[in-house]
């Protein structure tokens, strides 16, 4: 019989469902000694955020074939290390999406009348119905920045209030937000329209600090924010400064950017703050609603089923993987790259198998390259199960085409998406040792390994543009490790991309757009 071994706190109901087919060993809060002891002998493990699935732990584990988080966020497994060892890796990742949803709602409603106030006040002994006017969300205006699950959860449940939509999201289509009942925005504008501005994004590189002096500066008087999905997406010092001062009408937290909170500012704050203990999916249903999840997807795997929400690369058979991997590995890349270029929205991606890959299973590499380009958004929250699913939901249009009379390549993939800032492809293709290869972007013919940094330009080829454009990477200490440009005709249009050992700092992107001849610049981070 399969041993499976739970080492976090779970609902007893995922217990249940995993002793129907495994002898199951319960041990919340193991020590990672133990864990890294034991291990050898289980075939799956449960757990939560509590322990930390190391390349150690995964190395020790001789019979394990799947790792369970009864929850989103999978950072605490070595992915890597696990898909290398054929372990699938899975999550829960709508478990908890109403229960986020409502505490953000919640939120918004205590916010406005004042609840938590005039609660202490009551029992307190005090009566003031006088201090504790409060206003209404009729006809206000939310900002939803985020119209994934949560989002748009959020956003029908203000709509049922009689409120204004307004939202923003690059990877969504106009036409899904309107289904929603939202008219998207850019942030900025976003950010003068709302009453309301609540926040349903991961924390990203570009996303942290989201909200900050600057743009807490764009927002009205009356305004008030809420945050339910991540710390780090609101700059704590600049918003207990605002607050202070009077330049915003509120905020309600849930969680912050160390956790626990410990010594905040904003603690000392009354009625204008609300904060939580990161209470969004602590809900009776949404515990009971992951443990399930996970546990019936553990149960399958056991049983010989696929997995439903594996966040690495599930379903296929150990020598269809091991030919296609490099391949999968090639239209991610794409996928991501492209995504970039054309600005973050994307309506319609076409996917182009060329070569030996047209005779091959496209469905692997057509949801390759939608993580690929759906990563920078959603991060975790995007896997090879669910990238299809959560591009429909986006309204992105996807198409397969096959060209088996390709011929600069054995097999290479093209991928062009399209969206409100026009069309942009790229290519790529294998060399020699499954070394990765990008050929060709918007037609410009082109020979570079991706790398972590890139620099793009758009310009036209004429003297002394790559000379400045260095110069303005040495004046900021930014090492490039390769560069090649790509042209058509000679002083006509080019294509410069440019790898780099760190990232563009600050500001240097837009003085390298002001070099006269580049028509844009971008940065690509992969």
């Amino acid at each position: 019989m399969p041993k499976v071994l739970v080492s976090d706190a779970i609902d007893q109901a995922g217990i249940e469902i995993l002793t129907q087919v495994a002898q199951v060993t319960y041990e919340p809060d193991l020590s990672p000694a133990t864990l890294l002891e034991t291990i050898p002998q289980y075939d799956a493990l449960m757990i939560r955020s509590g322990t930390k699935v190391t390349a150690p732990v995964i190395e020790a584990a001789q019979r394990l074939r799947i790792i369970g988080r009864a929850g989103v966020g999978v950072d605490n497994v070595d992915l890597q290390a696990a898909t290398r060892k054929g372990i699938v890796v899975v999550n829960s990742p709508e478990g908890n999406t109403i229960a986020a949803a409502e505490h953000a709602i919640a939120l918004m409603m205590s916010l406005s009348r004042h609840v938590g106030e005039a609660n202490a006040s009551l029992k307190a002994g005090q009566w003031k119905r006088s201090q504790f006017i409060g206003v209404e969300v009729y006809k206000k205006t939310i900002g939803v920045v985020g119209l994934g699950r949560i989002g748009a959860h959020v956003t029908r449940v203000a709509r049922a209030l009689g409120m204004q939509i307004v939202a923003f999201d690059p990877y969504i289509s106009a036409e899904r937000a309107q289904q929603l009942g939202a008219r998207l925005v850019d942030l900025e504008q976003l950010f003068h329209e709302a009453d309301y501005i609540t926040l349903h994004v991961p924390r990203t590189p570009e996303t942290t600090h989201l909200i900050n002096e600057k743009t807490l500066a764009l927002m009205k008087p009356t305004a008030r924010i809420i945050n339910c999905a991540r710390g780090g997406l609101i700059d704590e010092q600049a918003l207990y400064i605002a607050l202070k001062e009077g330049r915003i009408a509120g905020a309600a937290l849930d969680v912050f950017e160390n956790e626990p909170l410990g010594e905040s500012p904003l603690c000392a704050l009354g009625r204008e703050v609300i904060l939580t203990p990161h209470l969004g999916a602590s809900t009776e249903e949404a515990q009971t609603n992951v443990a399930i999840d996970v546990a019936e997807q553990i149960r399958d795997v056991l049983l010989g089923l696929p997995a439903r929400t594996a966040v690495n690369i599930p379903g296929l058979r150990a020598e269809v993987l091991q030919e296609l991997k490099p391949y999968l590995e090639l239209a991610e890349t794409l996928g991501n790259l492209v995504g970039q270029l054309a600005g973050g929205r994307v309506d319609a991606l076409d996917i182009r198998l060329q070569g030996i890959l047209a005779a091959k299973d496209a469905q692997p590499i057509v949801v390759a390259a939608l993580k690929g380009l759906l990563t920078p958004a959603l991060r975790e929250r995007v896997n090879f199960v669910n990238a299809l699913l959560e591009a429909k939901e986006r309204g992105i249009r996807v198409t397969e085409t096959r060209d088996s009379a390709f011929a600069d390549y054995a097999g290479s993939i093209r991928l062009e998406a399209r969206g409100p800032e026009g069309e942009r492809s790229v290519t790529g293709a294998l060399l020699a040792e499954d070394e990765l290869r990008i050929t060709n972007i918007d037609e410009f013919p082109i020979s570079v390994a991706p790398s972590r940094y890139m620099l793009i330009t758009l310009h036209r080829d004429m003297p002394g543009i790559i000379g400045k454009v260095g110069s303005f990477l040495g004046s900021y200490n930014v090492n490039i490790a390769g560069m090649q440009v790509g042209r058509k005709l000679v002083r006509g249009d080019a294509v410069m991309m440019v790898s780099l050992d760190d990232p563009l700092p600050e500001g240097l992107l837009g003085e390298i757009e002001s070099v006269p001849g580049i028509r844009k610049a971008y940065t690509v981070n992969l």
